[in-house]
């Protein structure tokens, strides 16, 4: 699976959702990007997964690498963060759902937060 961004993406959030924390392992870190600058080049091992009526997940079937997720509605696709090269040249610009966060860790930055998207 490889895939290649044409335009600029969104400065990444942290999401501490519990879906996220659940399809990650932790938190998700994503940068958002629209729909026609995002080049899916080899989709051979890409399989998407609708985690509820609205929101559809893909990822890697064969090495499980949690990729993107995607509004159904929307243009915009979401991009982890960490499956991107480096050096990337983002900062993390927020955190959200962090009322939601797992109890085994702190947000110890000045970050914007919010309980909710």
């Amino acid at each position: 699976m490889r895939y290649a961004i044409r335009g600029t993406l969104d400065a990444p959030v942290a999401c501490h959702c519990s879906q996220c924390a659940r399809t990650s392992g932790h938190h998700a870190v994503m940068a958002c990007c629209a729909d026609r600058d995002l080049d899916i080049t080899a989709a051979d091992t890409l399989r998407w997964y609708a985690s509820s009526a609205n929101v559809k997940r893909g990822f890697c079937e064969r090495c499980g690498g949690n990729l993107f997720w995607k509004d159904a509605s929307g243009e915009v696709t979401y991009v982890t963060a960490g499956t991107l090269d480096r050096p990337t040249g983002l900062r993390l610009s927020a955190h959200i759902f962090a009322g939601s966060r797992a109890d085994y860790y702190d947000i110890d930055d000045d970050l914007p937060r919010s309980d909710a998207w």
